[in-house]
């Protein structure tokens, strides 16, 4: 950085974006595979090359930052900049599956019976497992809170100790709603609340796991030093995502456990 003058980074030629590109195409690839012929070598394929470039393209990212001296606060701002036009995009992306929703449950055509939800449909009681599940997200919303008021601080093992808590509750959701698909009474298939209730749960359920490794990430990133009260923006978009994650479970409890059923 010493021998440029601008606060930009100009970044390297990187082989990762090519191999996230494959990686994609050989996961959906593989799920297709899997669905009409019970293969899923390709699949598993996929998931290996997707975990393996992660992997690499978040070192490449944190040494850029911290050791590098690549994250000026001129490229901070256009990555927070960025990272909220991406929550933007994922609002957007759940509100597709909200329309959904309500477009069967509003106004039941005929198929469904004129009833919502349909007739030979037995929905989860709100006040077990998704409550419970409930709580455990905005307590997560709690600590993580906590962790950044610590890290603000320069309190590096409350924050590690908060963070480990959120990490905890992350994976306790996960859990829970792993059973709860385990012991649903309808499947994906049952008409349409059956296909709106599993793809809209089923892909926050896979945010909570995405944004569980980021947790984990910046978790072993507090316990190597690298955070600071003044220099921490991997904090900051973990936990605006985790927010984001957690202000979508109170729209899918509302709507889609407790209206809905």
């Amino acid at each position: 950085m010493t021998k440029q003058s601008h606060p930009y980074h100009m970044v390297n030629f990187s082989p990762w974006p090519l191999t996230a590109a494959a990686g994609s195409l050989a996961l959906t690839t593989g799920m297709i595979k899997w669905f009409h012929f019970n293969s899923m070598n390709l699949f598993f394929l996929g998931l290996l090359i997707l975990a393996t470039t992660t992997l690499q393209w978040w070192r490449d990212t944190i040494r850029e930052a911290t050791f590098q001296g690549h994250h000026t606060l001129r490229v901070m701002t256009g990555l927070r900049v960025g990272m909220i036009l991406f929550i933007l995009s994922e609002v957007l992306f759940f509100v597709s599956f909200f329309w959904a929703f309500f477009h069967s449950s509003l106004s039941p055509n005929i198929e469904l019976g004129t009833l919502w939800p349909p007739k030979s449909i037995s929905p989860f009681n709100p006040l077990h497992i998704p409550l419970l599940n409930t709580a455990i997200l905005l307590a997560s919303g709690v600590t993580v809170t906590w962790a950044h008021h610590n890290l603000l601080k320069n309190k590096i093992n409350a924050t590690t100790s908060a963070l480990l808590l959120t990490l905890i509750l992350g994976l306790y959701f996960t859990i829970l709603q792993g059973w709860e698909y385990h012991e649903a009474p309808f499947s994906i298939s049952d008409s349409a609340f059956g296909t709106t209730f599993f793809v809209a749960t089923g892909f926050h359920g896979l945010h909570v796991i995405i944004g569980s490794t980021f947790i984990a990430i910046t978790l072993t990133r507090s316990l190597l030093q690298h955070l600071s009260s003044t220099h921490h923006f991997g904090f900051e978009a973990m936990a605006w995502y985790w927010h984001f994650v957690d202000v979508v479970w109170l729209f899918l409890y509302t709507a889609i456990y407790w209206w809905g059923s």
